[in-house]
C-alpha cells in the first residue's frame, strides 16, 4: 500500500504541485473575502444585540445549506471554474468569523466601556485602543475555525473545473484507485494544519502586525493567481468527463495541436459529467471536449430529431446539424469506434437466469437490483427509456460509475450500465445483454468546438481529423486498459496511439 502510494505520488507529482497551489489559492482567497466581509460587519452591528442574532442565524442557516448544492446553484449565473467555487466557499467562511468577532467585542469588560466613555473617547478611538486589541484572539481563533472548514470544502471545488486537490480524490474514486484518494485527502489535511499553525501564531501578536501580515499574504496570493509566465493569446482549453477514455482523447488533441501549430492546450481531465461540459462548452470556459453523436441527440438537442434511425452517418449528421443551429457548436467528424450504453450483468448471474438480452430482465425484474449513475437514471436513452420501450421497473440504487464494480462485486448489485469499451468487461467477467428493442443510437467520439474557436483558429478543425475514421474499438478497449489497469498516464498512451500511426511529427 506504501510502495503504491509513494510511486502514485512521484509519478503524479507535478500535476499535485499544480493541485496544491490552486487549492491554496481557492481556499485563501475565500478566507480573505469573508475576513474582509464579516470583520467589519461585525464591528458595525455588534452594539445591537437584536440586529447581531440575526445575521448569526442568517450566517448559520447559510452554512447549512450543502456545499454541492450551492455550487449547482451558481453554475448557471456565475458559469464554472473558480468564481463559483470562491463565492461558495465566502458563504461558509462568514460564520465563524462573524460569530467570534461579535462574541469578542461584546464580552468585553463593561467598566472598561465605561471608563472609556468617561474619558470622552469616541466609537473609533474605543476600536483603535481596546475593543479590536481585546477581542483579537477571538477573531483569530474564528478565522482559524473559518480556514480548517474551507481548505476542506474546497476540495468540491474540483467538481465545477476550479482543480485543487479534490480532483485526485475525483479521479480516485472514478478509477478506483486508493492512492490518488489518499494523496488528495492527506494532501488537504496537512494544508488545513500548516495554516492553522500559522493563524494561531497570530493570536497575541499587535493589531499592527496582524494587518501587515494580512496585506502581505493578500497581495503575495493575488500576484501568484496571475501567472503572467504562461499568459498566452493562443492557448484553448479541452477538457474531459470522468474516465480514463476522455482523458485519453483530449490529450491526443492536445499532442496534435501542439505539434502542428504553436497554440498552446491546457488539458482538464475528469472535469464532469456530461451536462457540465455542455454549459461549459457554451459560456466559453473550455474550447474542445469529446462528445458523442447519440448523446447529442438523446440528451443535449432540445427539439428531438424525429423519425431518426439508428444508422451511425444518419445520427452523426443529425447531430452536426442540430446542435449547430441550437447553440452555434461544430461537431467534428467521427471516430470509428462505438462507445455505446449497454446493459451488462456477470456471466454466471446470466447463465443462471438465463438473460441474453435486455428484455429477458423481466425475468428478474422483483429480484434485481441494479446499479445506475445518476446521469444513466435521468437519461431517455437510459432508464427512463428502460422503462418506456423495455417496460422494465428496475429497482435501482444510484452511485457513482467505479463504485458500481465494488458493490457488483459484493453482490450488492445484479446488473449495470457500462459503455462498450469499459475495461471491466474484461476484468470483471461481464457479458453484455443485447439491445434487442434498439434503445441506444450510435455513440461515435467526435471533438466539439466552439464555433469562435474554429473562427480563430481555423486549421483545428484538419488537425483534429487526423483521428477521424480511426480508432477501432479494440484499440480504444486496449488504450483503455492500459490507463486504468496498467497504470500508465493517459498522455503517455495517447502519444503512443499516435506515434503508432505516424501522427506526430516529433
Amino acid at each position: 500500500m506504501l510502495n503504491n502510494l509513494a510511486k502514485t505520488f512521484v509519478e503524479r507529482y507535478s500535476d499535485w504541485t499544480k493541485a496544491l497551489v490552486e487549492h491554496h489559492q481557492i481556499s485563501m482567497l475565500a478566507l480573505f473575502i469573508a475576513i474582509i466581509i464579516a470583520v467589519p460587519f461585525a464591528i458595525l452591528i455588534s452594539k445591537n444585540r437584536k440586529l447581531s442574532e440575526i445575521s448569526l442565524q442568517i450566517a448559520g442557516v447559510l452554512q447549512t445549506v450543502p456545499s454541492l448544492a450551492l455550487l449547482g446553484l451558481f453554475i448557471p449565473f456565475l458559469g464554472i471554474g473558480r468564481l463559483p467555487a470562491i463565492v461558495a466557499l465566502v458563504i461558509y467562511g462568514i460564520f465563524p468569523i462573524l460569530q467570534n468577532t461579535i462574541t469578542g467585542l461584546i464580552g468585553i469588560n463593561p467598566v472598561l466601556q465605561e471608563a472609556a466613555t468617561a474619558f470622552g473617547m469616541n466609537r473609533m478611538e474605543k476600536l483603535k485602543k481596546y475593543e479590536i486589541p481585546l477581542a483579537m484572539p477571538s477573531i483569530i481563533g474564528g478565522i482559524r475555525t473559518s480556514s480548517v472548514m474551507l481548505i476542506g470544502t474546497a476540495t468540491l471545488a474540483a467538481l465545477v473545473g476550479a482543480g485543487g486537490l479534490g480532483s485526485f480524490i475525483l479521479l480516485g474514486i472514478d478509477r478506483n484507485n486508493s492512492s490518488l484518494i489518499l494523496i488528495g485527502a492527506i494532501s488537504s489535511a496537512i494544508l488545513a494544519v500548516i495554516f492553522n499553525y500559522l493563524i494561531k501564531k497570530l493570536e497575541n501578536k499587535k493589531v499592527k502586525t496582524i494587518l501587515i501580515s494580512f496585506v502581505v499574504s493578500l497581495s503575495i496570493l493575488l500576484v501568484s493567481m496571475f501567472n503572467f509566465g504562461t499568459m498566452s493569446n493562443k492557448k484553448i482549453v479541452a477538457a474531459g468527463k470522468l474516465g480514463s477514455e476522455p482523458e485519453i482523447l483530449i490529450n491526443m488533441y492536445k499532442e496534435l495541436i501542439e505539434d502542428k501549430t504553436d497554440i498552446s492546450v491546457e488539458v482538464k481531465p475528469s472535469f464532469g459529467k456530461t451536462t457540465f461540459l455542455f454549459e461549459a462548452l457554451k459560456k466559453g470556459s473550455i474550447d474542445v471536449y469529446p462528445e458523442f453523436t447519440g448523446t447529442i441527440t438523446s440528451s443535449l438537442l432540445k427539439e428531438k430529431v424525429k423519425g431518426l434511425s439508428n444508422d451511425e452517418r444518419e445520427v452523426y449528421e443529425a447531430a452536426r446539424d442540430n446542435i449547430y443551429k441550437q447553440d452555434k457548436l461544430v461537431l467534428l467528424e467521427p471516430m470509428i469506434y462505438q462507445n455505446t450504453y449497454a446493459i451488462a450483468v456477470k456471466k454466471q448471474y446470466a447463465k443462471e437466469n438465463g438473460l441474453k438480452k435486455i428484455s429477458d430482465l423481466k425475468k428478474v425484474e422483483n429480484k434485481a437490483k441494479a446499479g445506475f449513475t445518476l446521469e444513466f437514471n435521468d437519461r431517455e436513452d437510459g432508464n427512463k427509456g428502460l422503462k418506456k420501450l423495455y417496460g422494465l421497473n428496475l429497482n435501482v440504487a444510484t452511485m457513482e460509475p467505479k463504485l458500481r464494480y465494488q458493490a457488483l462485486e459484493k453482490g450488492d448489485i445484479n446488473i449495470l450500465e457500462i459503455y462498450s469499451t469499459d475495461t471491466e468487461i474484461i476484468s470483471r467477467d461481464l457479458v453484455i445483454l443485447e439491445d434487442d428493442k434498439g434503445l441506444f443510437p450510435p455513440y461515435q467520439g467526435a471533438p466539439l468546438l466552439r464555433e469562435e474557436t474554429l473562427q480563430k483558429y481555423p486549421e483545428l478543425k484538419e488537425i483534429l481529423e487526423q483521428i477521424s475514421n480511426k480508432i477501432t474499438t479494440e484499440e480504444m478497449l486496449e488504450m483503455n486498459y492500459k490507463v486504468d489497469v496498467e497504470g500508465k498516464s493517459a498522455n503517455e498512451v495517447a502519444v503512443e496511439y499516435l506515434k503508432s500511426k505516424n501522427l506526430l511529427s516529433k
